[in-house]
């Protein structure tokens, strides 16, 4: 089959592999309809999350149930699925506990309580390195899906591959950091971030009935993407002061009642940024998290999608202490709220498959990487086609 293959960082091309196979009793080989590069595989194409061998990528993806392992109850074969990102087991404590991005059992290699760098890592995930279980992922033509009893949701005959791939993950992960601050309405929400889990979360914190959304970013023809598509404000993010400022005067002083940082360890970094990385031993930066501990009202709530893999020196505990300040942090919880959201699309109280800007071939899954890397060509969301 063909399957978009890592090999190196800034080397991800699309080879001639293996067909996966029944492993296991619960498991599903999947023929692949649609898959999306997510901007958390772009950690592991510049290689900011390290990976050794070469391995199949993706992890956004839905097809068509090909083969079921003998333990398969509510799945046959010809049934249309989207799969969650998570590679959870349902019946682990986690899981049973709305947790299944810690799962017990589908990590047993690096899984641990500690939460380590290397090690001690949570549950699996597809094809996202082997620290978090080495599973193929769906940006190929076929994967095995483990746990399926567990994850897959079948799709309705009326919706297409496009309007539900991004329950995968970014759909779930935007909303996720609206849910975790729990918005009873009327609240103003800063999103940095307008790439897709930004745009994802400006979508949730309409449903939510937030009063005011402002999006901020370093790219104009993000924000205008995502200004035309929801008519939230927007700010272009020169300098974090600056920003925070701007957040507060929209506020009358007071900050955002929420601020949601959908960016993580890589965002556009400066010459001295990179600098301090380098001093500290550090990998990224956590300058848009600490904008967001400035943008946020004292008694105010932190959403910190965006990846964090190492340990940062500095963190400002102070502040956060004399604020007040939640912050809540982590993967999204897929499997407990996919069904939620599946009904917000079915029942067209939200449209996901606006922001995709590049449809391409599997076979040019390395310009999708490159364009989107780069943010070249007006690049917000690139869905590729395996059989194209």
């Amino acid at each position: 089959m063909k399957a978009a293959v890592f090999h190196a960082p800034g080397n991800i091309t699309c080879d001639t592999v293996d067909d996966p196979k029944i492993e296991d009793s619960n498991d599903i080989i999947l023929k692949i309809t649609s898959t999306a590069i997510c901007g958390s595989d772009l950690h592991i194409y510049s290689g900011g999350i390290p990976q050794a061998r070469p391995m199949v990528m993706g992890h956004e993806f839905m097809g068509i149930v090909e083969e079921v392992g003998k333990n398969i109850g509510h799945l046959k074969v010809g049934d249309r699925v989207v799969v969650p990102f998570p590679v959870a087991c349902g019946s682990c404590f986690f899981c049973q506990h709305d947790l299944p991005t810690a799962c017990e059992h589908s990590n047993e290699e690096n899984y641990g309580p500690e939460g380590g760098i290397l090690t001690e890592k949570g549950g699996g995930l597809f094809g996202y390195t082997d620290l978090y279980g080495g599973y193929n992922g769906g940006q190929a033509q076929y994967v095995r899906v483990p746990y399926a009893n567990f994850g897959p949701r079948k799709v309705a005959d009326s919706l297409t591959d496009e309007q539900v791939l991004f329950l995968t993950d970014i759909f779930p992960t935007g909303y996720t950091g609206v849910m975790w601050a729990d918005l009873k309405g009327g609240e103003t929400v800063a999103i940095f971030g307008a790439g897709p889990v930004g745009s994802m979360a400006v979508k949730s914190a309409m449903l939510y009935n937030a009063k005011k959304i402002i999006v901020i970013d370093t790219l104009q023809y993000r924000l205008d993407q995502i200004k035309r598509l929801t008519g939230c404000e927007t700010i272009l993010w020169n300098d974090a002061d600056e920003t925070v400022q701007q957040i507060r005067e929209m506020t009358d002083g007071r900050g955002a009642d929420v601020c949601i940082d959908a960016v993580g360890f890589e965002p556009e970094r400066n010459f001295l940024d990179r600098a301090k990385a380098v001093v500290n031993f550090e990998k990224g930066s956590i300058k848009v998290f600490e904008a967001c501990m400035s943008a946020v009202r004292r008694g105010g709530f932190v959403s910190i999608l965006g990846v964090y893999p190492v340990n940062y020196d500095n963190f400002k505990v102070g502040q956060l202490f004399d604020k007040g300040i939640t912050i809540k942090a982590g993967q999204a919880p897929v499997h407990p709220i996919i069904d939620t959201l599946m009904n917000y699309v079915e029942t067209g109280q939200v449209k996901l498959d606006d922001i995709i800007t590049h449809r391409l071939s599997l076979d040019e899954v390395s310009k999708g990487y490159e364009i989107f890397d780069k943010k070249e060509d007006g690049c917000v969301k690139v869905v590729l086609d395996p059989w194209k």
